[in-house]
């Protein structure tokens, strides 16, 4: 199974047992609206927010691309929601046909580092605009994975940084995060923390072996 393929699935399963089945509706089990757009695009905001591109304010700093890279993989869940969304409702394709037709676009992309900060920012707001005008399924996912490319997420790490995110998510929903009993902080660490501190002690570190390392380590708050 392509790396992208097993993302899809992932990220289908993650929505049908989070939102019910039938999302691509656009509505959740428990009556709530979905608005993918919405959560791309401020996630994007969250992302430029990472970069010291306030004229007023740290004009010597540096941008965060640790968090950027982070914040880009959130932005890919969404992302990936919305091209199920529309792949369901508008194209009609198997999930394993809207793999390969990903895999064909992205195949032919390299790397171009911009010459500074600023153009990195205008790539995401580029990308937010394929978002709202004149939305294209695989060119929007293409400018995805230019805007990863640009900014140095490669696609193993970019494979990686989601899978791990993708089952602390999971874990999250079956802790009780959406109803607000869920603890994020574990002794003084972000969950995202512990989560990337268990990817990081092995190169091996398979979606169960992650989930059972992060139920060993809640239990024990």
């Amino acid at each position: 199974m392509s790396k992208i393929l097993t993302m899809l699935k992932l990220q289908q399963e993650l929505n049908d047992n989070t939102n019910g089945l039938n999302w691509e509706n656009g509505v959740t089990n428990k009556g709530k609206k979905i608005d993918w757009r919405r959560c791309i695009y401020l996630e994007a905001a969250e992302l430029v927010e990472s970069y010291p591109w306030k004229h007023w304010k740290n004009i010597d700093a540096s941008p965060d691309y640790e968090n950027i890279k982070v914040e880009l993989v959130d932005i890919w869940h969404f992302v990936m929601s919305e091209i199920l969304r529309v792949n369901k409702l508008e194209e009609g394709n198997t999930i394993v046909e809207l793999s390969s037709n990903i895999e064909a676009a992205i195949s032919t992309i390299s790397a171009q580092k911009r010459s500074d900060f600023y153009e990195e920012i205008e790539l995401v707001e580029s990308f937010i605009q394929k978002l709202f005008c004149d939305f294209k399924l695989i060119d929007f996912t293409k400018s995805f994975y230019e805007l990863c490319y640009t900014i140095g997420l490669d696609f193993d790490s970019l494979y990686n940084l989601y899978i791990g995110k993708n089952i602390l998510n999971k874990f999250r929903q079956e802790h009780g995060y959406k109803e607000g009993t869920y603890i994020k902080i574990w002794n003084g660490k972000e969950d995202n923390v512990v989560m990337q501190e268990i990817l990081n002690s092995s190169n091996t570190v398979t979606p169960q072996e992650l989930y059972t390392k992060l139920q060993e380590a809640y239990s024990k708050l």
